[in-house]
């Protein structure tokens, strides 16, 4: 049985990732994509739910209870996910990231026929112990889709940057767009505010992005 190497605890930054069995695809097509993201709300909440008893125009409107977690940065890809959590009591993390879980796998092998388990193994976790690192993962996280676009380019920098940034505002997949303060719906899903303000203005925001784009090269 495998033992988790991170022990949460209460104040402290965690980047939270997982993907699919054996690297398969977990996300096929934009309902898969919107239903795990209406999950990153539902689940995050002491009171229990199920989503079919939900009408589609409230699930955002839902009364969760008392949060479980802060979330502060979230990424989908077609076979992983990322996301920036901190705790608000003890072992809620690990309570949310089962009822998110079991929620979509759930929901994934419904839909496409399928038994056994979608994602590989428990989910990883690495404490974030400093602010630099902390810094680093909201654009490493919102980084992730240009892989769609040009899937080496960490290896051998982006041909055109600015196709790269506007190919990230217009990922709906991920917060890269709340970051951009655009009005959604699911903006709701964050806790911006319980995180260190490293971002005075989508100016900011965008120049951190660049110079990381900049810096893989």
């Amino acid at each position: 049985m495998s033992i988790r190497k991170v022990n949460f605890v209460l104040d402290e930054y965690y980047h939270i990732y997982n993907r699919g069995n054996s690297k398969q695809k977990i996300f096929h097509d934009k309902e898969d994509y919107e239903r795990f993201m209406k999950l990153l709300l539902l689940s995050n909440g002491k009171n229990n739910f199920k989503i079919f008893f939900i009408k589609k125009d409230s699930i955002y409107e839902f009364n969760r209870g008392k949060q479980l977690v802060n979330l502060g940065a979230y990424c989908l890809m077609p076979n992983h996910f990322h996301i920036l959590i901190t705790q608000t009591k003890e072992g809620s993390i690990s309570k949310f990231m089962q009822k998110l879980t079991t929620g979509y796998s759930m929901y994934y092998n419904k839909k496409y026929e399928r038994t056994g388990s979608l994602f590989e193994g428990k989910f990883k976790s690495e404490h974030v112990n400093n602010d630099r690192y902390l810094k680093y993962l909201f654009s490493y996280i919102h980084l992730n889709p240009i892989k769609l676009l040009e899937s080496k380019w960490k290896e051998v920098g982006i041909k055109n940057k600015k196709n790269a940034i506007d190919f990230l505002k217009n990922y709906r997949y991920s917060s890269f767009k709340d970051y951009l303060d655009e009005s959604r719906t699911e903006s709701i899903v964050l806790n911006k505010n319980v995180f260190p303000e490293y971002f005075l203005n989508t100016k900011n925001f965008i120049k951190e992005i660049l110079e990381w784009i900049n810096y893989k090269k």
